[in-house]
């Protein structure tokens, strides 16, 4: 793989202003004295954040990293003998440290990189360490390499998180996929057990390695099952294994026999229900039968039973929705279709009517000009809404928050959609084609338009449907919280039931108290959630409907991040014979590190594709509020005195540490 660019190059010149700026202050730096070296440390590591939001510009600070170094920009601090430096504590500099020093990491990054590519002749570390270092640090912060941001990435200050991830990229593009390979399949396939709604990041990462396993003329990469992913994106078929182009794929299929259509139909469907991926050669091959061989459809879409005979009461429907929504620019529509079909949902009598509707709704000129901005103008925005509303109602707890901060829009898709599937299609309607969204708070219309409300920001790494809805949702939200205002209570209590349903318990129990934040009750507040949700201690009544739910959300230091909203789905026990809690959570990644022992699952413990899971004490520990129905009164009395201890004591370790009055 060919260096991007080299230390002593001559810089591009699409960043020379910042590159000027940058080496005056690499200037004056060298020239301070060593007790006047932090305060111009300061600015030249501010210059370089800045120009590390530009991947374009990023090349320039790289190529400029042994200046940096001769400068003293490590003089004094911990990144001065990089030969000592442990690469597990890399990544977590980079997401938890303040900018200034997590910036030191990101330099650190980049003078290894230089390093290991024989760029730059330390004397302090050979090319080999840096080498192994990097590889180290990149297998062990794949979440940076993915771009999926968590709650902590979305409180790191001065868009540190875009910085990482552009790092990250820059790395992993210089440094190549030999030594991560393993770790990476293996995280792809990790985070496809989520079964997310959005996947372009993971099909661009078995883009890569599909290249890197050409180039080094590999069929697979420490039996970990590259061959699968490729080929589950790029050849699913025996028609179209050695992936001959879209047009070539459907000249072979025009004149093929019944039996050899069956068997790319079968081939499709495996390849889609063992990843949850679909290739462009899937849609290609559904809009060619859909018309010719309609009976093939069930197989094409791995259908059960209860799919088929959906199909076969909503034929000219699916057909429809095929045909429109179906290309190979919307390939994982087909994902959605089918569990959607599996759900049973279209026997929901307003469901069908709906998704007619939807097939010739008119969109306003913000909204089609916000989907071709975020996803092309090869189809139509009515195109990427459809498929997109398919794949969501497919999997209602793929969806993602995005780069968007507030969590309570995504948790009520998603909740619509496992829910009440045809309310959903409603707001989509209304915001899709009107531009606005009305929900009644106590009684009261409250508009997602009025006056003076501050406009939507442009949402990325969401899927179609949040791209247009959530903005509406986060403005109706915000003034619903504000009716609140004055109330003694947590104003979720009344918010959450009006923006979600009828179907949130109308009891909440919160752990703190709301004017001061310290714990409140907090020995009560766990005994009441065990009578309500605790198979042993509510008379084995299971979860109906999800209920929404706050956590104190903590990263892999058990340090108290922020409130974040989920939904608990149910409490059952695993094959292993523990009780354990499975919830929804709207982050893009819910297999999460929260510190002091406290991992969260997503499969291996009976998971449902979307799901999380932790044993029901280490989730207590990070709950600070959830509903209940005050009329179904469980049994708070018989909770073991030692199992309330034991959650009081993981919750004061981590969030609650300094919250006990």
């Amino acid at each position: 793989m060919t260096d991007t660019v080299g230390a002593g190059q001559a810089p591009t010149t699409g960043g020379s202003a910042f590159s000027a700026k940058l080496d005056a202050a690499t200037a004056r730096l060298a020239e301070a004295r060593p007790y006047a070296k932090g305060r111009h440390r300061a600015a030249v590591l501010e210059l370089a954040r800045r120009m590390l939001l530009d991947e374009s510009t990023l090349v320039e600070v790289a190529s400029r990293i042994e200046d940096l170094e001769n400068a003293g920009i490590f003089m004094g601090t911990d990144w001065a003998q990089p030969d000592i430096l442990q690469a597990a504590l890399a990544g977590r500099t980079l997401k938890y440290a303040d900018t200034q020093t997590a910036m030191l990491e990101v330099l650190n990054h980049l003078r290894m990189l230089a390093i290991a590519k024989r760029r730059y002749f330390h004397t302090g570390i050979a090319s080999e360490h840096a080498h192994n270092f990097l590889s180290q640090v990149v297998g062990l912060n794949l979440d940076l390499v993915f771009a999926n941001p968590d709650e902590s990435a979305r409180a790191r200050p001065s868009d540190m998180d875009q910085v990482c991830r552009n790092l990250y990229r820059y790395v992993v593009q210089n440094i190549g996929h030999e030594e991560i390979l393993d770790t990476l399949i293996a995280e792809i396939w990790r985070l496809l057990s989520q079964r997310p709604v959005v996947v372009d990041d993971i099909k661009a990462m078995i883009a890569q390695i599909s290249v890197w396993l050409v180039d080094n003329a590999m069929e697979n990469a420490g039996g970990w099952g590259a061959d699968r992913l490729v080929s589950a994106v790029f050849g699913p078929t025996k028609l179209s294994r050695e992936d001959p182009g879209l047009a070539a794929y459907e000249a072979r299929i025009e004149n093929l026999d019944m039996g050899g259509l069956a068997q790319e139909a079968s081939a499709f469907a495996r390849a889609m229900h063992d990843t949850g991926l679909v290739s462009a050669y899937h849609a290609t091959f559904l809009r060619h039968i859909s018309e010719a061989a309609p009976e093939l459809l069930p197989d094409a879409l791995g259908l059960s039973r209860t799919g088929t005979d959906a199909l076969g009461c909503y034929s000219d429907l699916v057909r429809a929705l095929i045909q429109y929504a179906v290309h190979p620019e919307t390939t994982q529509a087909i994902y959605g279709l089918s569990l959607m079909l599996e759900r049973g949902i279209l026997y929901m009598p307003p469901v069908a009517p709906a998704l007619w509707r939807q097939l010739a709704l008119p969109l306003s000129a913000s909204n089609s000009e916000t989907i071709a901005t975020g996803f092309g103008t090869t189809r139509s925005p009515g195109v990427y809404l459809t498929a997109g509303v398919l794949v969501l109602l497919g999997l209602p707890f793929g969806i993602g928050q995005g780069n968007n901060p507030t969590c309570q829009a995504a948790r009520a898709l998603s909740m619509w959609s496992f829910t009440d599937p045809d309310y959903l299609l409603q707001i989509i309607s209304w915001a899709a084609r009107d531009d606005e969204v009305v929900i009644t708070f106590e009684g009261e219309p409250i508009s997602s338009r009025p006056e003076g409300l501050v406009p939507a920001r442009l949402l990325s790494d969401v899927d179609p449907v949040s791209a247009v809805v959530v903005p509406h949702l986060d403005r109706i939200y915000a003034q619903m919280g504000a009716l609140c205002a004055g109330r003694d209570e947590d104003m979720h209590k009344w918010v959450n039931r009006e923006l979600h349903g009828w179907w949130v318990g109308r009891g909440m129990e919160i752990a703190v108290d709301v004017a001061t934040g310290n714990l409140k009750d907090f020995d009560g507040f766990i005994r009441r959630f065990y009578a309500a949700y605790h198979p042993d201690h509510n008379g084995g009544q299971p979860v109906i409907h999800p209920q929404p739910a706050g956590i104190a959300m903590t990263d892999g230091a058990a340090r108290y991040v922020g409130w974040h909203a989920i939904s608990i789905c149910r409490v059952a026990v695993d094959q292993a014979g523990e009780m354990r809690v499975y919830f929804y959570n709207p982050n893009n990644d819910s297999g999460q590190d929260w510190g002091a022992g406290v991992v969260v699952a997503t499969e291996g413990n009976g998971e449902r594709f979307g799901e999380s899971s932790l044993p029901i004490a280490d989730f207590v520990s990070r709950l600070y509020l959830f509903h209940f129905d005050p009329l179904e009164q469980g049994h708070p009395d018989g909770v073991p005195a030692d199992e309330i201890a034991r959650v009081r004591d993981m919750a004061t370790e981590s969030w609650a540490m300094g919250r006990v009055a």
